[in-house]
């Protein structure tokens, strides 16, 4: 049978919406399509099967009792770091670091045992807190996991066996100041990453045998001077991959611009300046032919309307929206995450204007499932149930995620995003890995 997070992928390919065609296609058409079953609720990479960060889920809690959903496990076996979660066929998997080394782990998603735990690479540390940052991409029976050294590996799922593995130092890479935190993308066949630096921005690896398929032109800007300047850097946004015009793209947000790739070949299609400062972290968002691209520092967000040419026109450019981390998610026609200074914000696509903010919510992780928003207080794990639209918000819950780590480094926060899983929210603070059951009753 075919999951829904097979469709989903199949009709972003095909640059049309699922809801779209359901909503006409013949009655026949629409009863087979919501009877399709298996894998529909999986998370199998980073912003989840349609890569936009919103769970196909339903039968989710529309409020929360006091005190919040029932905790159904936590373990403290994630080791240090703030790498994200897929989850498949009841199977947990992330990265963590002990001892100096960064591992990759699979845990019993509705247990939280440890199934299989494999050493990647030596350990990174900063003073915001070391560790891997990245989330793994599980395909079929292998999983991709990059560390944040630049350590990238592809192991069998069933047991952590070593398929392949590269260091992104091997084609020019240099490790950010934050360490390498992008989700590797795994796409018709190939693994999608950003060494950064003078021999490519971008590469593709053959999913396969982890051998060179293109690396991409450096991304460069002009400067004043005529000439271009140093090629960008490893930042922290991971990849995008779109279908315009009947054409496969990935899309990078780097520190200089962001970029449209052509999947085939990895040349160059289009770019649009951003002039990234300190962190560029958030990843690009793609609807109907538009690019939406945000990140903080005081840059703000801008709106690239696709339109076949190199130089694609600006729809519009403000500083409404300053995420510096904690993602951006876009239901309807709207944008929805903290911005700087400003708390929780809903922006219009259209115009780019601000609908609404609230201070109450402070800087955080999102996401979004059933309707709600699952959002995570960085700075005092409380974890909220938002009902959120062009309308004021409205809180349907909360709780504070009770032990926290006493590992994290003062600079540090809660920073590893919420994901919405077979009727579960998987949450993490450094070692210590919690699974709450938001199934409806």
């Amino acid at each position: 049978m075919i999951s829904l997070s097979t469709l989903y992928l199949w009709f972003d390919f095909m640059n049309v919406s699922l809801f779209s065609f359901a909503r006409f296609a013949c009655p026949v058409a629409i009863t087979l399509l919501l009877n399709l079953t298996v894998a529909a609720d999986d998370w199998p990479n980073w912003r989840g099967p349609n890569h936009d960060d919103k769970s196909v889920e339903t039968g989710l809690m529309q409020t929360w009792p006091d005190g919040g959903p029932e905790k159904v496990w936590q373990v403290d076996s994630g080791g240090l770091g703030y790498a994200g979660f897929s989850v498949v066929d009841d199977r947990l998997y992330t990265l963590g670091q002990e001892d100096d080394a960064q591992f990759a782990l699979c845990l019993d998603a509705t247990s939280g045992e440890t199934i299989w735990k494999v050493t990647l690479g030596e350990g990174f540390d900063s003073d915001w807190g070391g560790g891997p940052r990245s989330t793994p991409s599980i395909v079929d029976d292998v999983g991709y996991f990059l560390t944040a050294k630049g350590d990238l590996a592809c192991l069998k799922i069933a047991d952590g066996t070593s398929v392949w593995s590269v260091k992104l130092s091997d084609f020019g890479g240099n490790v950010p100041f934050w360490g390498y935190s992008e989700s590797p993308l795994i796409d018709e066949g190939k693994v999608i990453c950003t060494p950064g630096g003078s021999e490519g921005t971008l590469l593709a690896l053959d999913a396969a045998s982890g051998k060179k398929v293109w690396q991409s032109q450096p991304v460069t800007k002009p400067m004043d001077n005529g000439k271009p300047s140093a090629p960008a850097k490893a930042h922290y946004s991971s990849v995008l991959p779109i279908t315009f015009n009947g054409q496969r793209q990935y899309v990078q947000l780097t520190e200089l611009a962001v970029v449209g790739l052509a999947a085939e070949d990895g040349s160059l299609l289009w770019q649009s300046e951003w002039p990234g400062r300190v962190a560029v972290i958030p990843s690009p968002i793609f609807d109907d032919g538009k690019v939406y691209v945000t990140s903080g520092y005081g840059i703000g967000s801008k709106l690239i309307e696709l339109n076949g040419n190199a130089d694609p026109p600006v729809k519009w450019r403000n500083r409404i929206m300053k995420n510096h981390h904690g993602g951006v998610i876009q239901v309807g026609d709207f944008y929805y995450g903290h911005s700087d200074k400003a708390g929780l914000t809903c922006q219009s696509q259209e115009t780019g204007e601000r609908v609404w903010n609230t201070k109450k919510i402070k800087k955080g992780a999102i996401g979004y499932a059933d309707g709600l928003f699952y959002y995570l207080q960085e700075s005092d794990g409380r974890v909220l149930l938002v009902h959120a639209d062009e309308n004021k918000p409205a809180v349907k819950g909360h709780f504070t995620l009770e032990p926290q780590s006493d590992r994290r480094k003062p600079k540090g926060k809660i920073w590893t995003h919420p994901v919405i899983s077979n009727g579960r929210m998987f949450l993490r603070d450094q070692e210590i890995i919690y699974c709450y059951d938001i199934a409806q009753k």
